[in-house]
C-alpha cells in the first residue's frame, strides 16, 4: 500500500515541478515540444555502432537540468526504472553481430577474459558490433528518455497536450493521452484503497501480498475499473462532453522562444553534422 500511495505522490511531483519560475518554465510550451522532437529525431537517427558522437548531446539534458533547477536524482531514478526495457531489447546484439568493429591498443595490459566479442590479442582489445551496437541503444535511450521527462517537468503534462493541439495533432490521439494521464491517479488510488482494506481486514499490513491473493484483487480491480468508467463516461455525457477536451490558456510565442529553438536547432545539427568527439581527438593527437 506505502509503494501505490508513494507512485501517486510521485507523479504529483512532477506537477509540482512543472509550476516553478524559472525562465525555461515561462518558454511557451510548444517551442519546448518543437526542440524536443526535433532532440529525440536527431539521436534515434543516428547508426547503431556510432557512440562517440552521442557524448555532444548530453549538452542538452544537462543545460536544461541545470537552467530549470531539476532534482538529477529524481530524473537518474525515472530512467533507471525504465532502462531494464531497453537493457533486455539490445542485450542479445552481442550473441548476434559478433563481427569485429573497433579495435583499441592496450599497451600495458595483456592479459584479457574472452567474454562475447571481447577478444584479447597482444594487448589488443576487439569489440563486436553487438556490443556498440548494445551500449549506443542504452546511451540514446538514456537521452530520449530524460528529454521527455525534462519536457514534463518544466511543462506540465496539460501543457504539452495543448501544444500539441496547436500543432493540429488528432483530436482522439490528444483526448486518449489526457484520460491515461488524469485517471492513472484514479487507478492507483482505488489499487491503494484497495491494499488498505486488505492490510486492515488481515492486521498484517508489514507483509508482503501472496501471489494467491494478488490475481483476484487484479481482477477486482479490473470490474471496479470498468465500473468507474462507465459512470464517469454518463456524467460526461450529462455534462455535454462531445469527444473534444476544451483547454484554455493564454500561450505567448515571441522571440525567446524562436531564438531557444534555433539555438538548440543549430546545436543538434552541428553535433549531428561532425562528430565533435572524434575530431578532437585527431586535433589533440597532432598537437603531440
Amino acid at each position: 500500500m506505502g509503494n501505490l500511495q508513494n507512485n501517486l505522490f510521485d507523479i504529483f511531483y512532477m506537477d509540482t515541478l512543472a509550476c516553478s519560475k524559472t525562465w525555461i518554465h515561462s518558454l511557451d510550451p510548444r517551442a519546448k515540444v518543437l526542440t524536443t522532437l526535433l532532440f529525440v529525431g536527431i539521436v534515434v537517427s543516428l547508426g547503431k555502432y556510432e557512440i562517440s558522437i552521442l557524448i555532444p548531446f548530453l549538452l542538452y539534458p544537462v543545460m536544461m537540468i541545470t537552467w530549470a533547477n531539476l532534482p538529477v536524482i529524481y530524473l537518474i531514478k525515472k530512467i533507471i526504472i525504465l532502462m531494464p526495457f531497453a537493457f533486455f531489447i539490445g542485450i542479445f546484439n552481442p550473441l548476434i553481430d559478433k563481427d569485429i568493429i573497433l579495435k583499441i591498443n592496450l599497451v600495458d595490459i595483456t592479459n584479457f577474459i574472452t567474454i562475447m566479442g571481447f577478444q584479447n590479442s597482444t594487448g589488443i582489445i576487439e569489440i563486436s558490433g553487438g556490443w556498440l551496437s548494445f551500449f549506443s541503444i542504452m546511451i540514446r535511450f538514456s537521452l530520449t528518455v530524460s528529454a521527455a521527462l525534462i519536457l514534463i517537468c518544466t511543462t506540465g503534462f496539460d501543457s504539452v497536450c495543448l501544444a500539441l493541439q496547436k500543432f493540429r495533432v488528432p483530436s482522439p490521439f490528444i483526448v486518449q493521452l489526457m484520460f491515461l494521464y488524469r485517471y492513472m491517479f484514479v487507478l492507483i488510488d482505488e489499487a491503494s484503497r484497495m491494499a488498505r482494506a486488505r492490510s486492515l481486514r488481515t492486521f498484517d499490513s508489514d507483509s508482503k501480498m501472496k501471489f494467491s491473493l494478488f490475481v483476484p484483487m487484479i481482477g477486482q480491480l479490473l470490474l471496479r475499473t470498468l465500473d468507474r468508467a462507465q459512470r464517469i463516461h454518463l456524467a460526461m455525457c450529462c455534462r455535454g462532453f462531445d469527444g473534444h477536451i476544451q483547454m484554455f490558456r493564454k500561450m505567448n510565442f515571441g522571440v525567446s522562444e524562436v531564438l531557444f529553438i534555433l539555438g538548440w536547432s543549430s546545436v543538434f545539427i552541428i553535433c549531428r553534422l561532425y562528430n565533435i568527439p572524434f575530431n578532437l581527438g585527431i586535433f589533440i593527437s597532432k598537437l603531440y
